[in-house]
């Protein structure tokens, strides 16, 4: 089977690029597969230029081709990818054709595993643009925020867990697969509550905030909920460590230390930050991505 062009998973993927170019090639195809398919699906979740009602439609179309239905809802698709200010994102809806097509071609319990995984992704998107669609709004308690961290990237450490098991049997871990896809559930969800926390100021100017606060505009009160948050991404970052520790293989522990580290070094950024310094953007260096990486080789 052809696995997805690999300039397009850099264009679209940043960091994560390199976990995927690090996979074991039966577990690599399917994985960014199934990325390039969500993050097409959140690119048409998170056009904020395109009203709530057509971004929904649009994702429809989406999740009724992903079960084996019509691809005619493409052909709305040649305005959407027009107004995409990036390239990588452009270029992935230009190319969508191509991913469905790989979809098609993979074994049938591999295709039913990204199917189930990309499903759960786009449901969790759908519901944020109804949350959020024009008039933004606030997460109104914990639940619903472990909620969508589960739908759009817990499901996710799921996810790699079966697709690992299916695709390399005992070679994957020797570990349990489902106290093991508990462990990669909440890897998943932490690595979401690190890009939420990340990106709170900026949410925030689109009228959209995902930590369950009582005023949003007040900044004492969101920069509290946000530290209470960090301590418990922190503790999600360590079941990555846990996780990574259990693969069968370098590869394996390489792919999964590495985002584990990244989101515990911008943990770090985001605690010595003010709110001046969380808006002008925390992102950790070049030069950090090398060290994590070297980190994870040799862990």
């Amino acid at each position: 089977m052809a696995s997805p062009d690999a300039t397009l998973l850099r264009d679209v993927s940043r960091s994560f690029y390199l976990s995927l170019r690090v996979l074991p090639g039966p577990m690599r195809s399917s994985v960014s597969l199934a990325y390039l398919l969500a993050r097409a699906s959140d690119t048409l979740a998170d056009t904020a230029e395109v009203p709530a009602v057509e971004r929904l439609e649009l994702l429809d179309g989406f999740i009724a081709e992903m079960e084996g239905g019509s691809a005619a809802w493409r052909e709305d698709l040649s305005g959407f990818s027009s107004r995409q200010r990036h390239d990588g994102e452009k270029r992935l809806l230009e190319r969508l054709h191509e991913a469905f097509g790989l979809l098609a071609e993979l074994p049938a319990a591999e295709r039913s595993l990204v199917r189930e995984v990309v499903a759960t992704i786009t449901g969790g998107q759908r519901l944020d643009v109804q949350r959020f669609g024009e008039g933004g709004g606030v997460l109104p308690d914990d639940e619903a925020l472990l909620d969508y961290c589960h739908r759009v990237a817990g499901c996710v450490g799921v996810f790699w867990t079966r697709i690992g098991f299916e695709t390399l049997g005992e070679r994957f871990s020797s570990e349990p697969a489902d106290p093991l896809a508990a462990v990669g559930d909440r890897f998943g969800k932490g690595l979401q509550l690190v890009n939420i926390l990340r990106d709170l100021p900026g949410d925030l100017k689109e009228g959209r905030c995902y930590l369950p606060v009582r005023d949003p505009r007040d900044r004492d009160e969101v920069m509290a909920v946000a530290a209470r948050w960090r301590a418990t991404a922190r503790e999600w970052m360590a079941e990555g460590e846990r996780y990574a520790a259990a693969m069968g293989g370098r590869r394996l522990k390489v792919a999964v230390a590495l985002p584990a580290r990244l989101g515990r070094e911008t943990l770090d950024l985001l605690d010595g930050a003010d709110w001046e310094r969380m808006e002008r953007g925390v992102k950790v260096s070049r030069s950090t991505v090398r060290r994590c990486l070297w980190q994870a080789w040799w862990m």
